[in-house]
């Protein structure tokens, strides 16, 4: 049996450590809309419960039901933008040493993220067009794509409800497993949408 070079050893340790230090991340556009995201669709949702507490037929509730209109328009627009840069740049690896089902996991709640941002605004939208007053994007006057109907207006509210409920939850979700592999299992995971190091092309 030979004897192992001590140097090899070394060397051969510092570069695996090297190579496992280098995160590929994200572009700065897929991260910036990610955060922009994050900090709307979580302001959308503490504004919308918020209105809970608001007395009916006030001004301040009415200023603050058009902007909560207004971020959903937003969150919107955002998310068709993301989704569609996410189609054209492909999302950088998970760990090799990453199991399956995590990977499967995260895929998951990734697209029933996007799907929930996706119907909480159009919801809204159209909730708000089968009313009296319609949506405004800070003041402006959006189309109307419905007519008065208490009826509908009463069926894509309750649909908003019970996607607003769906969100708070997959955010929960999210936010624990991004923890999770930021402090359980450091696997540079979690780097990978912060803005420094190696970005991908």
């Amino acid at each position: 049996m030979g004897s192992r070079d001590p140097m090899n050893t070394i060397v051969n340790a510092g570069a695996v450590s090297s190579t496992a230090s280098e995160v590929s991340r994200y572009t700065w556009q897929a991260m910036l809309l990610h955060w922009l995201l994050a900090v709307l669709v979580i302001g959308m949702l503490w504004l919308g419960y918020s209105l809970d507490g608001i007395p009916r037929n006030t001004p301040a509730r009415a200023f603050y039901i058009n902007l909560h209109k207004s971020f959903g328009v937003l969150a919107l627009a955002l998310v068709l933008l993301r989704l569609g840069w996410r189609a054209s740049h492909r999302p950088p690896p998970f760990p090799p040493a990453m199991p399956r089902w995590q990977t499967r996991w995260a895929a998951w709640t990734h697209g029933l993220l996007y799907l929930c941002i996706l119907l909480q605004p159009l919801s809204g939208y159209l909730g708000s067009s089968f009313g009296k007053y319609g949506v405004k994007f800070f003041g402006m006057p959006l189309p109307q794509w419905g007519w008065d109907d208490k009826g509908l207006r009463a069926f894509f509210g309750e649909i908003h409800e019970v996607v607003a409920a769906a969100l708070v939850v997959l955010i929960a979700i999210h936010v624990l497993g991004a923890l999770k592999h930021l402090l359980v299992d450091r696997d540079q995971v979690f780097q990978r949408m912060l803005p420094s190091g190696r970005r991908r092309s």
